[in-house]
């Protein structure tokens, strides 16, 4: 990271941040993408099986991602104000934390995952497929913290290439994972879709290896000393990342879980409509990686301007952040709406379910919009350190007010099951107003305070 004086230079830094990240964001989803993929050409038992699966652990593994989140905000601020002697501790204890969570999350989820199978309206084949997909993704739930805590140190620092590099080397690997365990060749078990809950945890183990190695024994990162002299854990320290994490953390659940409500609220459907909505889902949550890379990316270049006390800087780069937002979702709704058969192809062959998946495209459209503004934002309210708010609006817009909006146009018009994707149209917009207004309220605050 470096001050930049000009709109020119930047664009340029952001760009040089933001397209490691976005490179990154896309091959992680490309994950659980060719997990959709490549179950669903096994069956549509298979398909529906992983689509129930994402749906409960994507919200949880998303949340906590949220929560390790915290650290790129604290490192680029910490580096902005020029107190890179913190750093260290604050890295060391974030590791801790990573780790303590795992172990909790993957206690509880042993205990749960039963019971919240038996209450939906599952075929038994469908339940066993989830339920074994969740199982074997978990064990990789520790690395997978430590991963992130360790890409979020990383990415404050703007080298985001690193992570850029270390999805690239394990996106392939997970795919003949995939092949291996899906398919079952030479001489693998066939799994079916349990096999993508295979080959994504051996992935998380491989992803925090590669970060331990890089954060140890690479430049600049070993001039931290990170993994030297390891310190006892410091609750307080904790505390200062669970402050600014939770927040992040859950504003990230609420929207990530209105999704998976609305699948679980479709499970009473058919099978089909099960595949036809989680393949729809799935492709725009893959075009969703471009404006969650835009926040990222503006979480790390206005936090960094903040620590150093340039409030006009900070701003300049918010709103170049959300006008390439809202271009790029022009775009990438033009791309659903032309191609929209080939992309219902990828995901099955069975003529019901490319019918319902095209139906399913077109809202996903308008999701793109509203995430062009909504998702930009929260990353420049994080770089802002002000996240109790957004908290609040996520779970007002979210669920009171998208959640219910689409359970009303399902059951009560002719909608039927696309009446749950119109809501979360409603709950996305409603979102993205809000917190751009207090974006707004935040900038116009400081400017007054600091004159």
């Amino acid at each position: 990271m470096f001050q930049t004086k000009t709109l020119q230079e930047k664009i340029r830094l952001f760009m040089i941040i933001l397209i490691p990240i976005l490179i990154t964001q896309v091959c992680m989803y490309l994950m659980n993408f060719f997990d959709t993929i490549m179950s669903g050409q096994a069956s549509s038992v298979d398909l529906a099986g992983v689509a129930i699966g994402s749906s409960l652990f994507v919200p949880v593994q998303m949340t906590m991602v949220g929560i390790m989140m915290a650290m790129s905000p604290i490192v680029a601020q910490l580096t902005g104000a020029q107190q890179q002697d913190k750093i260290k501790t604050t890295v060391q204890q974030g590791i801790y934390l990573a780790v303590a969570l795992g172990l909790i999350i993957t206690v509880i989820g042993a205990f749960l995952l039963d019971p919240v199978l038996s209450l939906m309206d599952l075929e038994s084949e469908v339940a066993h497929i989830a339920k074994y997909y969740i199982i074997f993704m978990g064990l990789g739930m520790v690395p997978l913290f430590i991963y992130n805590l360790l890409r979020s140190y990383v990415d404050g620092l703007g080298h985001t290439r690193i992570s850029m590099f270390i999805i690239l080397i394990s996106l392939p690997i997970n795919i003949i994972l995939n092949y291996l365990f899906i398919f079952g060749k030479f001489g693998f078990p066939a799994l079916g879709g349990i096999g993508a809950g295979v080959a994504s945890g051996l992935t998380f183990f491989i992803n925090a290896f590669i970060a331990i190695y890089i954060v140890h024994y690479v430049r600049p990162f070993r001039e931290h000393k990170i993994l030297h002299q390891l310190q006892k854990p410091d609750f307080k320290q904790w505390f200062i990342h669970l402050k600014l994490g939770v927040p992040i953390g859950f504003s990230i659940f609420f929207e990530v879980s209105i999704f998976s409500a609305v699948t679980m609220m479709l499970s009473s459907y058919s099978t089909n409509t099960i595949a036809a909505h989680q393949a729809a889902m799935n492709f725009a949550s893959l075009l969703y990686m471009i404006p969650l890379s835009i926040a990222m990316a503006l979480t790390i270049t206005v936090g960094f301007e903040l620590g150093a006390s340039r409030i006009k800087d900070a701003r300049i780069y918010s709103y170049m952040g959300i006008v390439s937002g809202i271009a790029i979702a022009i775009i990438a709704g033009g791309l659903i709406y032309l191609l929209d058969n080939q992309v219902a192809s990828l995901y099955s062959t069975d003529p019901e379910v490319l019918a319902l998946t095209k139906q399913f495209l077109y809202y996903a459209i308008f999701f793109q919009f509203a995430d062009a503004v909504g998702a930009p934002v929260q990353g420049i309210l994080r770089g802002y350190k002000d996240v109790n708010v957004t908290f609040w609006m996520s779970l007002v817009s979210y669920w009171l007010i998208g959640l219910p909006s689409g359970w009303l146009l399902a059951n009560y018009t002719a909608l039927d099951a696309f009446g749950y994707w119109l809501g979360l149209i409603i709950g996305l917009s409603a979102g993205a107003i809000t917190l751009f207004g207090r974006m707004y309220y935040m900038q116009w605050q400081l400017s007054r305070q600091l004159g």
